[in-house]
């Protein structure tokens, strides 16, 4: 127990440099990034800094497992550096006991960072999302809730906020919508309700449409019904509506699934969003699976012959089943595998495959 103690403090803290590092570096790339993108606005080194802050969060999280396995490594090099893992050996304890440790805290730092750093990742995406707007006076094009979908579009009598209670896969086509336009003051001009709306190239098309005349005295008065077909100009595309819904990742894993629900009500497909739920529960075990490839290519006494071969495996390896377990989520998303398959499957294959290898090495 000791010894699994001390394993587990030592990988805990090299994981934790390892991980400062990676954050440090990557803080100093996004800042001169930041005052590169917002050159024409201008901004300072401390709006920068703080841009840099809220999006290397998550940027990091993604890499995740790539910086579990280089910790791994380094941890089974500084065991056979320091001869502790012949000691190990030499004291009765088999490698495979040995392992339960590192991979047993790999497995509690995917659970940590499923439970914990995801809320943070996505309320620091979100911060930066907002800055950014800011900064490059833009906004967020849609929003989802229990009550359908919202959009906003802009045009040169004002701004325009759309409702609807769904809409089809992509959002071009609105069903129960209701249009709001108000001038530049913030003054409301007109509403329209339809019972459908189509978007064409700079216009949505209506269907069943009725208008009201928000600056009359009596609106419901004068309310009028439009000619079938009749168009709404609009700057909205495709394009704009789908980069709307922004990424899963700035969603908390705790809210995920009632943001799901309401996108499915809506119409929208969340396969993407389904995706990465599965991928996040899926996590820890991925993590815990790169630290059985590090131990299967690197635990071995640092004089033996080609460890920097080995060295070299081990990376290649966990940065391939890392792009695999990406690839995966693409073909879930893309719905030319199951959602289960495309979580879970990486995480489970790479975990059996590489314990197969560690069986192997160790029991023959």
């Amino acid at each position: 127990m000791i010894l699994s103690f001390y394993v587990a403090r030592k990988f805990l803290l090299l994981f934790a440099q390892v991980f400062a590092g990676f954050f440090a570096l990557m803080v100093a790339i996004d800042m001169i990034d930041e005052v590169r993108k917002f050159s024409n606005p201008g901004i300072s080194l401390s709006e920068a800094l703080l841009l840099a802050m809220m999006n290397v969060p998550q940027a990091i999280y993604r890499i995740l497992p790539l910086i579990m396995i280089l910790s791994a490594i380094g941890l089974f090099l500084s065991f056979s550096r320091s001869s502790e893992l012949v000691i190990v050996r030499a004291s009765g304890r088999s490698g495979l006991r040995f392992l339960v440790a590192p991979t047993l805290t790999a497995f509690l730092i995917g659970v940590f960072a499923v439970t914990v750093l995801n809320p943070i990742v996505a309320a620091t995406a979100r911060r930066y999302d907002t800055l950014k707007a800011g900064h490059s006076r833009g906004g967020q094009v849609l929003s989802v809730g229990e009550g359908g979908l919202w959009l906003r579009q802009g045009s040169t009598e004002g701004q325009t906020v759309i409702q609807a209670a769904r809409a089809n896969l992509d959002g071009t086509e609105l069903y129960a919508v209701t249009f709001l336009t108000f001038d530049p003051a913030g003054v409301p001009l007109r509403r329209i309700e339809a019972g459908s709306a189509s978007l064409t190239p700079g216009a949505w098309t209506l269907g069943q449409a009725r208008h009201w005349d928000l600056t009359l005295d009596n609106p419901e008065r004068a309310a009028a019904s439009l000619p079938e077909g009749q168009t709404l100009a609009t700057d909205l595309t495709a394009a704009k509506i789908r980069d709307g819904f922004g990424t899963p990742e700035g969603i908390s894993i705790w809210a995920l699934p009632a943001y799901i629900r309401s996108l499915q009500n809506a119409g929208f497909s969340a396969k993407a969003h389904l995706v990465w739920f599965q991928s996040e529960l899926a996590l820890p075990l991925f993590l815990a699976a790169q630290v059985l490839i590090a131990a299967g290519f690197t635990m071995r006494h640092v004089r033996a012959q080609r460890t920097g071969t080995y060295v070299l495996a081990a990376l290649l390896t966990g940065f391939g089943v890392y792009f695999l377990r990406n690839f995966g989520r693409v073909l879930g998303e893309n719905g030319q595998i199951p959602i289960l398959a495309a979580a879970w499957t990486p995480a489970v294959a790479v975990f059996l495959l590489a314990l197969t290898l560690l069986l192997h090495l160790e029991d023959g």
